[in-house]
């Protein structure tokens, strides 16, 4: 369905050259952090298993990376939610 509305609103297809280029600036933050790709992948397991006990995760459709914006290093994610877990539902009474 993205891909769909993107080829219908005429977003360009990223090329090799845009794809390096992200690559190359994932790289640079990832130093300018200092962490591994190791600790990154546990940053994002032990958040994942944070969330995933109040919600269900499409994880398909998950998003997780540092972006670096007007000189700040931010943790960026995007979990779709599938729907609320029964967990979740009964922590709040």
């Amino acid at each position: 369905m993205r891909n769909l509305l993107k080829r219908i609103l005429g977003a360009a297809e990223p090329t090799s050259k845009d794809d390096a280029k992200q690559r190359l600036r994932v790289l640079l933050i990832h130093d300018a952090v200092d962490l591994t790709p190791a600790q990154m992948e546990q940053m994002r397991n032990e958040i994942i298993d944070v969330v995933s006990k109040y919600v269900e995760i499409d994880a398909e459709q998950m998003e997780f990376r540092l972006d670096k914006e007007d000189g700040h290093i931010a943790l960026v994610s995007n979990l779709p939610v599938r729907r609320v877990t029964a967990r979740a539902a009964t922590a709040g009474t």
